[in-house]
C-alpha cells in the first residue's frame, strides 16, 4: 500500500476522531474529558511497554523521532473512542446489555486494527495476535470505565455534602 494512502488513513482517523466530540451532548461533556485523559494515560504507559517488548510495531507512524508508538492511534483514536464508549454507555440496562456493549467496542476495534495489520503498514504484529488486541481493549474499557464510574460517584457525594453543609450554614 502507498505511502500516501497510509498517511490517508492516519489523517481520516484524525477527523474521524474529531467528528466524534459532536455527538458527545453538552451534560456529558466531562465525564467525556475524564475518560478520555485517563485513556490517553493508560495506552501510554500499555502501548510504549508493548512496542518496547518487541510485540508489535508500528512502521509507520507520526512523530517517529519521538516515540515508537502509534500518535493517531494511541492519543486520539483510542481514547476518543472509549469517551463516547463511557458517554453513552447503558448503566441502566441490564448486565447482558452492558456485557454486549463492551463486546461490540472491543469487537470493533480489534477488527479494525486486524485490518489495518494485514492491508497497511501502520502496524505490525511480531509477538502479538487479535486476541491480545482483543484482551487489552476490553480491559482498558473496563479500567476507564471502573474509573469514571468511581471518579463521578465520589465527585457526587463531596457536591451532596457540600450543598448539605451549605444548607445548615445557612439555617443557623
Amino acid at each position: 500500500m502507498s505511502l500516501l494512502l497510509q498517511y490517508g488513513i492516519i489523517v481520516s482517523a484524525w477527523i474521524i476522531s474529531l467528528l466524534l466530540i459532536l455527538v458527545i451532548p453538552r451534560q456529558k461533556r466531562r465525564l467525556a474529558m475524564v475518560a478520555f485523559l485517563f485513556k490517553q494515560y493508560m495506552t501510554c504507559i500499555f502501548g510504549h511497554a508493548v512496542v518496547e517488548l518487541q510485540l508489535l510495531a508500528y512502521p509507520v507512524r507520526e512523530l517517529a523521532d519521538v516515540s515508537r508508538t502509534s500518535f493517531t492511534y494511541e492519543y486520539m483514536a483510542y481514547p476518543m473512542t472509549c469517551a463516547v464508549f463511557n458517554v453513552f454507555y447503558p448503566s441502566h440496562r441490564g448486565r447482558w446489555i452492558q456485557f454486549g456493549y463492551y463486546v461490540l467496542f472491543t469487537t470493533v476495534l480489534t477488527v479494525v486494527e486486524v485490518l489495518i495489520e494485514q492491508y497497511t503498514d501502520l502496524i505490525r504484529y511480531i509477538r502479538w495476535n487479535w486476541f491480545w488486541s482483543w484482551a487489552t481493549i476490553f480491559l482498558t474499557f473496563l479500567m476507564t470505565r471502573a474509573f469514571c464510574v468511581i471518579y463521578f460517584g465520589t465527585l457526587t457525594r463531596a457536591e451532596t455534602a457540600k450543598q448539605q453543609n451549605a444548607a445548615s450554614t445557612t439555617r443557623s
